[in-house]
């Protein structure tokens, strides 16, 4: 395993401002580790001291606080394999929460978003405005109200991502308290932004004034898999519980229309994007083009840990000019 002290490499300070986007998806964030994975490895220094902004959704948000607390990707991909399939396995949406509140309890301890060592935004959905809740640890994210700002309106990193995963009703819903005593009902942040590139864009044109030509944005989404072989129990699910095939239509949706925004207000943002390519097929093939070395091309194969149906990944990872992380 390769720890963060390996991992050595100093980059000097340019006016890029890198942003790390990665998409809600369930258990299906053991892909969005298998990327990472490669990127770590490719800029040779904790992704943390690579990328300005790093902002999750949901599955997404576990590994985006982990990353901006310093933890390497194997150390996070370990702390997967023990946690994750533990909550996806519980029958009852209040045995999940549960089981989601150990593993962020145990996960997160006591850490306050005072401890993350670069910006980062959580997101959640507020379950009775029907708005966004985005949890951030610095005060130059802020939009406005910079003298009343809290980092994570003192909510613990724990809660936030909590919340920021409660796929209600498949989870219960969470309340938090803020610092100002406000009860808030939180469900998942996929709700309103499974994939969080936007916001983060935001936060960097908006709250840090920076020039659209000098950001670059890599958002890593997780897809659709090809199915394993259905049991009867599977058939019946898919047969009379609509809610779930209406809750995946609604993340996906939600996904595409968020990109789509993107594309036209920040169309002259560079942005890197991947993905498991869908069709069925056994593995998944990811352009990421460039972000990584300039002017350098990279094709490699590996394993990617898509341990939830144990494919084997393939990334073909294009060099294109000027878009290094």
């Amino acid at each position: 395993m390769q720890t963060i002290t390996q991992l050595s490499k100093e980059y000097a300070p340019d006016n890029l401002c890198r942003i790390l986007a990665l998409d809600g998806g369930g258990a299906k964030g053991f892909y969005t580790l298998g990327v990472l994975k490669e990127i770590e490895a490719m800029v040779d220094c904790p992704l943390y001291k690579r990328f300005n902004i790093i902002f999750g959704t949901s599955t997404g948000a576990i590994i985006a606080a982990l990353i901006a607390l310093g933890f390497s990707i194997d150390d996070i991909h370990d702390l997967y394999k023990k946690h994750v399939p533990t909550v996806m396995s519980k029958g009852a949406a209040l045995e999940r929460s549960q089981a989601l509140g150990i593993l962020a309890t145990e996960v997160f301890g006591t850490h306050s978003f005072e401890d993350v060592k670069t910006r980062v935004g959580i997101v959640a959905t507020r379950w009775i405005t029907e708005r966004p809740m985005i949890f951030k640890g610095s005060i130059d994210q802020a939009h406005g109200r910079k003298g009343t700002f809290v980092p994570g309106f003192g909510v613990s990193l724990a809660n936030a991502i909590e919340a920021s995963c409660s796929a209600y009703p498949f989870f219960m819903k969470k309340r938090v308290t803020t610092s100002t005593g406000d009860e808030v009902d939180l469900i998942d942040g996929g709700y309103c932004a499974n994939n969080p590139s936007l916001y983060a864009i935001a936060d960097a044109v908006v709250a840090l004034e920076q020039q659209p030509q000098n950001i670059r944005i890599v958002n890593v989404g997780v897809g659709v898999y090809p199915e394993p072989k259905p049991t009867w129990k599977m058939r019946f699910a898919k047969k009379y519980l609509v809610s779930v095939q209406l809750l995946q239509k609604t993340l996906e949706i939600n996904t595409q229309s968020m990109d789509q925004l993107r594309t036209i207000l920040f169309k002259n943002v560079p942005l890197t994007a991947a993905g498991p390519r869908e069709r069925g097929v056994r593995s998944a093939v990811v352009t990421i083009s460039a972000y990584l070395f300039k002017g350098a091309r990279h094709t490699v194969v590996l394993d990617a840990c898509c341990h939830l149906y144990g494919r084997t990944a393939v990334f073909d990872l294009h060099g294109a000019e000027d878009y290094i992380p």
